[in-house]
Formats: structure tokens, C-alpha cells, sequence
């Protein structure tokens, strides 16, 4: 018998082996992997993308005929999907799985042609459709993913324009429209009024929900946060924070008032806004006190009939006014200097890219220079870090004439008594930095911080040293000077502070070390009063119990007890059951108790502390609800790079719609 002489393929007429897994296309130069003699993936890039259709092996053994017309390559979509010449053996061969787009077989295996793994092929594709799923879904053939819905999309614009703050207004804009008819096709966008709709209805979810959180808590504390907008209009956002029943803190805006512009703001109308809120919220008895970041309408304000609160001052804002009456005429224009500095290398790319080169011969960190932002102070210290960090590798560029001219360097260099200064200056800043997030966070009770920090400032850290330059000394004095007035550290009512009553209430504090000896008597005393204040008001079902059940009364259980058989009898029965009993009732025994008791480390949360130990002094719980609830400052977020962001977005929004964005935007974990 005749032995049949393998033909090679024609597919190779068009293609040349790259190496031992790879050919490349002769007329566009596509690669494409090889494996096993297989040359169905050639054969499929001809007819797909040079339309050439290249012979395949007939039935017969060892010949080769063209293309038969039932498998040649439809035309049209039409003609792909019935040809009634065909078999219909031929009709399913069309009506392959995609994933042989991706996978060609190899004996009893299929290889990946996108990472060349291979599977075990068993006659189903369902291990290769897994395979493109998890391994390979930026693929275009893994099209499993469904269209969004028309509300879905819709969903989706609402949610953006209430998390980037944009004006509702921008679905009618041309350029939107068109992005997403090319995105999602045949998506109708919807009008303005039908967002707004729709944010609404989401607004009075939340508001009813929120309205639900506040019907449950004890005391809510406010804060009122000034701003302005432009073209200079001013609003008033108020906001409050409660403790829950779980001592879980949690804060939550609570409405935006448009004030009248220009100087017609009276201390009047500002607390008729404050008690409107309450009004609305239904808490107006529920206030002890309320933050804010503007003394010249607030303080005012004490003397009107509504006003039943305490006022606060929001200690980043103080802290902010003593470092601006700190910093003398020789710092500020070391500061302008060094931002002088940073903007060149900013502004100037071969001094950047100098930088850099710098930067790696000297083994230093391949940092960005930081430039410092004028509405925020504490950006001076990460300038000044940054600039000393890299001091050798930016005067190695400002000494180079190939990258920095001699008059260049001559404006921009820093001279070495002014780099003294930053580097002296730099911890001191970097203190009153660290004073600023401490009390700016967000998640955790701020305000009994408040006072033990004024007085580790002004007592240790703004205290001049020896090796203090002069400049160094005389911003500390002022600093120092500058946060004993505002935070009326001297005075004798400091006692009646609501901060520093909230540091007593702080199981880490509560000793008041920071105080003089008459100074925590005073604050002692206070404590006593608050708590009897408390009992006259009105004692609880369960503290009532728990007196009855320690302080028995004697007659009642004489009778009712046989006569005692011992001594140790006789004191129970004399003393009460619960003598020894950790868990106080007496209101002054309670203070004293709790007082004695060991402070917890500082690095704990004081909710969980309360938490856990409430049970034992149920009346000083009731008041670190009502004083830890109060926060340090009048928006902690607006202290972060976050907090900026949102303070610029804000500016920009509508008058019409600002309440109901800014309430959405700042509520939406709730």
C-alpha cells in the first residue's frame, strides 16, 4: 500500500515561526501563538483579517481541497445565521462557544492563547469559560456582564452629583448628555427637575431616619460652622453629635442656613437659626452646648431668652489665631521664602528632574517638595520637614550652572541663619500640629482633650529652651501668651468650663494633674454639684432600686430577718448587704468612687470605658453623655485634605439646593 505523504499546511504561505511557541503574519505582522503543529489560529487571522481563505484537509486521508462553500466565512450576519445549503452538522460547527477564540485545542488539552495555561478538555467549555471569567476579565470575549438598567444609570448619576456636590444642573448640560448616550446606549437622560426629585425623596429618607437616631439620645450637642461662598454669600451649617445607647459617638449635619450678606449679621439672628434647628430636630432641651468657629457672632448671643446652651469655641480655630498672633515679620518671609523655593522646582522641570538625580546619588527619599497652603498653618511644618529632609540635594541643583543660573540661585537660595530657623522652628510646629489632629478626630470623643492639651503647650512645649533661636522664642512666648487668653486659663469660673468639666467626666483625665491643687478642688466641687443637680431633677427607677437593695431600711428586716447568730451577720444586717459593694449609689460616694478608682491608659477609647464601668456610677454616666458628646472643634473634617475638598465643592452648589447637598453629602453613612 501506498504510504500518504504529509502535506504542510498553506497557512504557512502567509505566516513565518517566531522562536519555538510563536508566528508572526507576512502582511501585518500580528503574532500569534503556536502550539503543537496547530495552525487553526493562522488559518482564522487569514479569513478574519486579510479575508483569505486558505485550504483545509478534506475528509479523505492525506488530501487537501479549497474551502468548501458550506464553510466559508459568512458575508453577513444574515447569511451567518440560516443557510439552508448547509447540514446541519455545519450550522452547529458556526454556532461555536467564543471561548475558542481565546483557547485552542491541543490533543487532549487546551491552551490559553492570553497566558498559555492549560486545561484538561473533556468535551465542555465550561472550564475554559471559568478560566477567561477570573483570569481575564478585561477580555472582550468575557461579555457575561449585563447592561445596566435605565434606574440603575440614574441611580448612578444621583449618587455622584450628592458625593462630588455638583450642581443638579449638570445633566443638562450638552457635553454630559453626550458622554453618556456614548457610554450606555439608548439611555434617556433624565431632566434637572427629575434629579432633584429624586434627591429629594432621598433627603426626606434620611432626615426621617436621622430624626429617629435623635428621638432616642439623651443629649445632643451643636455646632455651628461659618463659611462663605462665593460671590461672598454666607451660610451657617449646623450639625450635631450624640452618644447612643451602645456609647457609640456618632455626628451628623443637621441644616444650612443662607445668612443675610454683608454686615446686617446680628447675634439675634444667629441664635434665632440655632433655636429654629433644635425646634425642627426636636431637641431643643436636649443641648448642653454647641461649637463654633466664629466668636464675633456667637458670644453675642448669650443674652438671648432662647439661648439655654453653653458656647464652645472650636479649638482648631483657636489654635489657628495663636499661631497667627505667633508668627513675627522674620518668620513670615522665611516662609515666603521657602515657598519661593518650592514653586521653582515646581514650575521648573530640569530642576526637578535635577532633584531626582540628586536625590539618588545622596540616598535620600525620592520625595516631591511640599508647598505650604495659606489657608491652612499646619502645612508650613510639612514644608519645613520636607526642605530639610532634602537641604543637601536642592543646594547641590541651586549650585549646578548647567540646570540653575547664577541669578537664579542667587533669588532662591536660603541662607544658613535662616535654615536655623526652620530647623528650630519645625518641632515647635510639628507639636501644634499633632494638638490639632488629636483633637480633630472625627471617631473618638475630642473635647476632654481639649484642656490637658492647652496646658502640656503652654506649661512644657512653648516654654523657650537654651538653643532657641531668637525668632523660635518669641513665637513660643506669643503662642503661649496668645492660648492663655483665649482659653482663659488664669480664670477662677475655669471650673464651670465645659471642656475641662468633660475632662473630669474622662476616666484619663479625671484626675486633672495639669490643674494646681486648688484648681482640681474647684473642679472636684463642681462635679458634686453637677451630680446633685441630677438627683433633684430626677432619680431613675434603677438608681432608686439600687439604693433601696444597698441602704435597706433597718425596722422592715429586723422583722423579717431571724436574729442574727454571729458578728458577721450583724454587720451585713447593720451596714447593707452591698457594703462592699464596688457599685456606688450615694451621689457624693459615687464622685469619690469614681475619682479613687485607677485611670485607664491614655491610648484607650473613654466610650468603651463607660461602656463597661457605667453600671458602677450610673449618675456620672448620665453626664458623660451630656459632656463627651460635645466636640473639639466646629467640623473636624474640614481639617483634612478630604475636608478641604469639600469645603471648595460646597462653594459652587445652587442656594436653592445647598441644605439638602450638603445634608446628603455630610450624612451619607447614616
Amino acid at each position: 500500500m501506498k504510504r500518504t505523504v504529509r502535506r504542510r499546511s498553506s497557512a504557512w504561505s502567509y505566516f513565518e515561526q517566531v522562536g519555538a511557541n510563536f508566528v508572526r503574519c507576512k502582511k501585518c505582522d500580528a503574532e500569534l501563538k503556536y502550539c503543537g503543529g496547530a495552525t487553526s489560529t493562522m488559518i482564522s487571522h487569514m479569513a478574519a483579517k486579510h479575508h483569505v481563505s486558505i485550504p483545509l484537509r478534506s475528509a479523505a486521508r492525506g488530501s487537501w481541497s479549497e474551502t468548501p462553500p458550506s464553510w466559508r466565512a459568512p458575508d453577513t450576519e444574515e447569511e451567518s445565521a440560516f443557510n439552508p445549503e448547509r447540514e446541519p452538522s455545519e450550522r452547529r460547527r458556526n454556532k461555536r462557544s467564543s471561548v475558542w477564540d481565546v483557547f485552542v485545542k491541543v490533543d487532549e488539552e487546551v491552551h490559553c492563547k492570553l497566558c498559555d495555561t492549560k486545561l484538561k478538555y473533556m468535551s465542555s467549555t465550561t472550564s475554559m469559560m471559568y478560566h477567561i471569567k477570573n483570569k481575564h476579565t478585561e477580555n472582550p470575549q468575557n461579555n457575561s456582564v449585563a447592561m445596566p438598567t435605565q434606574a440603575q444609570v440614574t441611580k448612578l448619576v444621583t449618587n455622584m452629583i450628592e458625593k462630588d456636590m455638583f450642581p443638579i444642573s449638570v445633566v443638562d448640560g450638552d457635553g454630559f448628555r453626550e458622554l453618556l448616550a456614548d457610554i450606555v446606549h439608548s439611555y434617556n437622560v433624565p431632566s434637572a427637575d427629575e434629579i432633584t426629585r429624586s434627591i429629594e425623596c432621598h433627603y426626606q429618607e434620611k432626615a426621617a431616619d436621622l430624626r429617629m437616631q435623635l428621638a432616642t439620645v439623651e443629649k445632643v450637642a451643636l455646632t455651628a460652622d461659618f463659611w462663605t461662598a462665593m460671590p461672598s454669600q454666607k451660610y451657617m451649617t449646623v450639625s450635631c453629635s450624640f452618644i447612643t445607647e451602645d456609647w457609640q459617638g456618632k455626628s451628623a449635619v443637621l441644616h444650612t442656613h443662607k445668612l443675610p450678606s454683608g454686615g446686617q449679621l446680628t447675634a439675634e439672628c444667629v441664635a434665632e437659626k440655632l433655636f429654629s434647628t433644635t425646634q425642627a430636630w426636636m431637641i431643643a432641651g436636649k443641648v448642653p452646648a454647641c461649637v463654633h468657629n466664629d466668636k464675633e457672632n456667637i458670644q453675642l448671643t448669650q443674652g438671648v431668652a432662647q439661648v439655654t446652651w453653653n458656647y464652645v469655641s472650636c479649638f482648631a480655630t483657636t489654635l489657628q489665631l495663636a499661631v497667627s498672633d505667633g508668627l513675627s515679620e522674620d518668620v513670615l518671609q522665611i516662609i515666603s521664602a521657602a515657598g519661593r523655593l518650592v514653586r521653582h522646582f515646581s514650575h521648573s522641570s530640569p530642576a526637578a528632574q535635577a532633584l531626582k538625580e540628586k536625590q539618588a546619588q545622596m540616598c535620600l527619599p525620592q520625595h516631591k517638595l511640599i508647598r505650604s497652603n495659606r489657608a491652612r498653618w499646619d502645612t508650613v511644618c510639612d514644608m519645613f520637614q520636607c526642605l530639610l529632609e532634602q537641604r543637601w540635594a536642592i543646594k547641590a541643583v541651586l549650585s549646578d550652572r548647567t540646570v540653575t543660573s547664577k541669578h537664579e540661585a542667587q533669588t532662591l537660595e536660603i541662607g544658613d541663619d535662616c535654615w536655623q530657623v526652620i530647623e528650630n522652628f519645625t518641632p515647635v510646629l510639628a507639636t501644634l500640629k499633632w494638638a490639632t489632629t488629636v483633637i480633630s478626630a472625627e471617631t473618638e470623643v475630642s473635647i476632654s482633650n481639649i484642656y490637658p492639651i492647652t496646658f502640656s503647650l503652654v506649661q512644657t512645649h512653648l516654654v523657650p529652651k537654651e538653643n532657641d533661636v531668637e525668632q523660635v522664642s518669641s513665637f513660643k512666648l506669643a503662642v503661649q501668651k496668645s492660648l492663655r487668653d483665649h482659653m482663659e486659663v488664669d480664670s477662677s469660673d475655669l471650673a464651670s468650663n465645659p471642656a475641662l468639666i468633660a475632662s473630669m467626666l474622662d476616666p484619663r483625665h479625671k484626675h486633672l494633674n495639669f490643674l494646681m491643687p486648688a484648681g482640681r478642688l474647684a473642679a472636684k466641687v463642681k462635679l458634686h454639684e453637677l451630680v446633685s443637680k441630677l438627683d433633684a431633677s430626677a432619680a431613675s427607677p434603677k438608681d432608686e432600686q439600687l439604693e433601696t437593695e444597698v441602704t435597706p431600711d433597718l425596722s422592715q428586716t429586723a422583722t423579717a430577718r431571724k436574729p442574727p447568730s454571729n458578728t458577721k451577720n450583724t454587720m451585713m444586717l447593720l451596714l447593707g448587704d452591698n457594703y462592699s459593694s464596688s457599685y456606688a449609689t450615694d451621689s457624693e460616694a459615687q464622685v469619690d468612687y469614681y475619682l479613687r478608682d485607677i485611670a485607664p491608659s491614655l491610648d484607650i477609647n473613654p466610650l468603651d470605658w463607660w461602656r463597661l464601668n457605667g453600671p458602677r456610677f450610673p449618675k456620672l454616666a448620665s453626664l458623660a453623655r451630656e459632656y463627651l458628646c460635645i466636640p473639639g472643634v466646629s467640623l473636624p473634617s474640614l481639617l483634612t485634605d478630604a475636608g478641604q475638598s469639600f469645603a471648595v465643592m460646597r462653594t459652587r452648589l445652587n442656594p436653592e439646593h445647598v441644605n439638602m447637598m450638603v445634608f446628603l453629602n455630610r450624612n451619607a453613612s447614616i
